[in-house]
């Protein structure tokens, strides 16, 4: 398990769907995708004394910066660690 350190989000691309009008889902894209999924939230950092609030939680579906975190493989599965300043917006 990795769990992530002070503002620190561990999360998991979610590969970009396509759908041809007749139903048939395409699951390779040209564009990377930026939906993620939050596996694992760090416990936020202290700055000046106080904690930071960290606004994103695991299971969150998250729009990430284009160019944002570090790759990491474990168990045979790929990831990416981001600042929760990475993520710009949470999906409803």
């Amino acid at each position: 398990m990795i769990k992530p350190l002070m503002d620190k989000v561990l999360i998991k691309m979610k590969e970009k769907e396509e759908t041809t009008k007749s139903g048939i889902i395409l699951t390779a894209s040209k564009e990377k995708p930026q939906i993620a999924e939050v596996i694992e939230v760090g416990p936020g950092r202290i700055i000046d004394g106080e904690k930071e609030e960290m606004y994103v939680k695991k299971g969150d579906n998250v729009i990430l910066n284009k160019y944002a975190g570090t790759e990491v493989k474990y168990e045979n599965e790929e990831y990416l660690i981001v600042s929760q300043s990475d993520i710009l917006a949470i999906v409803e």
